[in-house]
This record gives structure tokens, C-alpha cells and sequence, in this order.
């Protein structure tokens, strides 16, 4: 049963605060909380935008003075989780704290940005202008004008996952003050590769989790040489029109990074094609069913920004995943008998502003931030080796999104920080793992392990 009752706004030095709504779930006191802060932190009185956060305490605990949890979701330009119940990790979580799942700027309920709104700052180099802002040294900003209004300035921890967890090493490299620990999970960067480094570092594990897949599922394989081979020779549109090409098919490898996504991509291959009256085509059930893991509708950022969070060095990161990707051509789709297929995974290419239906507006734009120049650096090296913040991270051995060896040279370059490095877990063992790999990683914080 759920009860919905108003809340009253507040105002603290300057920044609006507002909790909107109380929501209650079995177990759960779910508050809406608004934010208004500075687009740019370096013109606080210039034009602001609002952020939306969420905050789930236990029932039982509701009244209580709980040191607080603010949960980085992956990315960049994914929402937080929407909570039904205390599943996965929340369930640890609200154990010990009042948690607060952030929408980060241009996620969720906060200021959108996607093809519908963009247009509505002016022309591609005012959108691009724009979105600059939205990077982690942003977030972790934004992150400390909340913690101020939210815990009256008490230092709060953070729990960042994949693209959140390289906010974090950002949030202790600027304003470790506001932290009382930080976990990681899957999500340690390196300090000092380039994208391009990012990339050729990436290739070679996309090869090794399609080849572990076929190894698997012998069959798939010549499934998704029958699906390529298709695609090469008819124009298959998706339900949200986007145009599957054999490149856009190759990137259903994402499902590999993940627990059960090698399963998935199995049973997606197994009922491809229908016959038809104009012969096999990809059935209805597949296209949707592809459309939905493709689509970039609710996330234009993670295509638009992607590559920006490992620009730090000045420079244009000028469509670095499509360019290295030139220099493994095993990528390449020949057709003869025995040749490989291979998918990839986490890459964005010029062409997806050509195919996808949602970014196909945001072509303009995307392209000047790709040719954008003077990214400023996200991590500080020097802070990092003074630190004095509690810090756990969890490696996952076998990551596809993040290279194992980039998190271990980071680790070993941030003071204290204790490390649990397992292939236990794929990516998204914070979730698949449930309250197994936040207490892990609570113990080590605490001395405990």
C-alpha cells in the first residue's frame, strides 16, 4: 500500500531545498527532494537547474539521526534506480543509513537533456556549451551543495557504481571534506589514460567476452553471422526507428558485462528471423526486443558524453572509439565460412547519430563536443596520495567496461584505499550480488575484514 502526503519547502543560504512528496512502500519512507543549483559552479549567480534526489530510510527507522548515503548511478546520463522494496544493495544499506539516490544532472526527474529539450538552449555550440557542464567535477559539486542543505554539513559516504565510482575518485581528489567513506564498485578509472588508451585497452576484452560466449553457447555465433549477413543485405528498421545496422547489432555485446546478459544475448540470437512472404526477415519479437537494449531515448548523454569523461588533458577526444576501433579489424564483418564475429560493447561512433532515432537530432552537437578542446582534469594525483578518507573498492577481474589493470594502478595510487578484486561478479555484481558485495565492502571501510 503506498500513502502520499505534502511536505513544505525550505530555503538555506541561497539554494532552494524542497521535499515534495513522502511515498511509503512495505518497509520503505520514500522523499522527494528538488534542488536548484548553479549550471556553471563557477557563476553561481549565473543560470541554474534543478536536480531531483530521492531519499529511502527504513520504516522503522524513519525518525531516526542517520549518518546518510548518497548512491552515484553508472553512465554518464543514467537516472538512479527507481527502489520497489529493499532489493539488492538497499537492503544493506538502510541497515546503518538514510540513503539518497540522485538523478545527476540530465538524468531522471532532474533538468532533462535529450533530443526534445536540447533544442530549447539555441543552436548545436549552445547546447554543446552546455552540456560541458554536465562532466564529474560537476556532479561532485552539485553533490556538495546537497550534502549541506541534507546533513547540515556532516560529511556523508558515497556508494559509486561503474561511471559513479569515477565520480568519486573525483569527489575525493576536490572536496574530500564532505566524505566520511567511499565505496566503489566497478568503478575505479585511471588517473591518466586518455580515451584512446581506454579504448585499446577495450577491444581486446569485447574479443575475449564473445569469444567466452561462444565458448558457451557454440551455436550463437554462426546466429550472429546469419544476422549480420541479413543485415547486410536488407534494411531492417526498429520499432523507435532506429536502423539496425551490423554495427548497431554488434553493440548487443553490452549484455556481456553483465551477470545474466550472456544468457540474454542467447535466447535474444535463438529466435532472430520469421518467415515471411518476402522470405526470413528479424522477427517483431527480436526487433523490440532490441530496440529496447539500443535505445538511447531515456540516455542521450551516455552516447554524447561518453568519451568526454576521460578528457582531461586539454585535447578533443575526436570519436576515439571509432577511430582505434581501426586498429583491430578482427571488429571488421567478413562473411566467408570460419571468420569470426565478434561484438563490441561500450563504444560510441559517429555513425550512431545517423541511425539511432534519438540521437539523430543531437548530430550537430554531439560532433562539437567530440572536436571540443581544454577539458580540465578530473583527478588530482597528489590529493589522491595524501588521502585520509576511508575507501573500499571492489575490482571485478573480468570487467568489460573497465579495465582491470587501469583500477589496480589506480588503487595502488590512492592512500589506504583497501581493495577486494574477485571474478565472482561481472559489472553489475552490486546488484546481482544483493547485500554480499556492499557488506564486503562496508567491512573493509570499517576494519571489519
Amino acid at each position: 500500500m503506498f500513502e502520499v502526503t505534502e511536505e513544505s519547502t525550505a530555503e538555506a543560504a541561497g539554494e532552494s531545498f524542497t521535499g515534495t512528496a513522502v511515498l511509503r512502500q512495505p518497509g520503505l519512507v520514500l522523499t522527494d527532494h528538488h534542488f536548484d543549483v548553479p549550471l556553471d559552479h563557477d557563476d553561481p549567480g549565473g543560470e541554474r537547474i534543478r536536480l531531483y534526489a530521492r531519499e529511502v530510510v527504513a520504516a522503522r527507522r524513519a525518525q531516526d539521526d542517520l549518518p546518510w548515503l548518497v548512491y552515484l548511478q553508472g553512465g554518464p546520463g543514467f537516472a538512479a534506480g527507481r527502489p520497489v522494496g529493499r532489493e539488492n544493495w538497499l537492503d544493506r544499506a538502510l541497515e546503518d543509513y538514510r540513503v539518497l539516490l540522485l538523478d545527476q544532472r540530465g538524468t531522471g526527474r532532474s533538468t532533462p537533456a535529450t533530443r526534445q529539450t536540447l533544442p530549447l538552449r539555441g543552436t548545436p555550440a549552445a547546447q554543446a556549451a552546455y552540456l560541458a557542464h554536465f562532466r564529474a567535477d560537476s556532479i561532485v559539486r552539485d553533490c556538495e551543495l546537497i550534502r549541506a542543505r541534507l546533513t547540515g554539513g556532516r560529511p556523508w559516504t558515497v556508494l559509486g557504481q561503474s561511471f559513479g565510482g569515477f565520480c568519486a575518485v573525483t569527489y575525493l581528489s576536490y572536496a574530500p571534506e564532505g566524505l566520511a567513506a567511499v565505496l566503489i564498485t566497478g568503478g575505479l578509472p585511471s588517473l591518466d589514460a586518455d580515451a584512446d588508451a581506454v579504448y585499446r585497452a577495450a577491444y581486446p576484452r569485447m574479443e575475449h567476452k564473445s569469444l567466452a560466449h561462444y565458448a558457451r553457447y557454440p551455436a550463437d555465433e554462426a546466429a550472429a553471422r546469419r544476422i549480420a549477413a541479413h543485415l547486410s543485405a536488407h534494411e531492417e528498421v526498429l520499432p523507435d526507428g532506429t536502423v539496425l545496422t551490423v554495427g548497431a547489432f554488434q553493440q548487443l555485446g553490452i549484455l556481456l558485462g553483465t551477470g545474466d546478459g550472456s544468457h540474454r544475448l542467447h535466447y535474444l540470437l535463438e529466435d532472430a528471423f520469421v518467415d515471411t512472404v518476402d522470405g526470413p526477415r528479424l522477427s517483431d519479437a527480436f526487433t523490440e526486443q532490441v530496440a529496447a537494449i539500443l535505445s538511447r531515448a531515456h540516455c542521450p548523454l551516455y552516447a554524447i558524453l561518453h568519451e568526454a569523461i576521460y578528457a582531461q588533458d586539454g585535447q578533443a577526444t575526436h570519436w576515439s572509439a571509432d577511430r582505434v576501433r581501426a586498429e583491430f579489424p578482427q571488429f571488421d564483418c567478413p562473411f566467408e565460412p570460419g571468420a569470426r564475429f565478434l561484438f563490441t560493447a561500450e563504444t560510441v561512433h559517429p555513425w550512431m547519430l545517423r541511425t539511432h532515432s534519438a540521437l539523430r537530432p543531437l548530430r550537430d552537437t554531439a560532433e562539437l563536443l567530440a572536436e571540443r578542446k581544454g577539458w580540465t582534469p578530473l583527478y588530482d594525483p597528489d590529493r589522491l596520495a595524501r588521502n585520509t578518507v576511508p575507501v573500499a573498492a571492489v575490482i571485478y577481474h573480468d570487467d568489460l567496461y573497465v579495465e582491470t589493470e587501469h583500477s589496480l594502478r589506480t588503487a595502488r595510487a590512492i592512500r589506504g584505499l583497501r581493495t577486494w578484486v574477485t571474478d565472482e561478479y561481472e559489472h553489475d555484481g552490486v546488484r546481482a550480488g544483493g547485500r554480499a558485495v556492499l557488506d564486503r565492502l562496508l567491512g573493509l571501510v570499517h576494519d571489519e575484514v
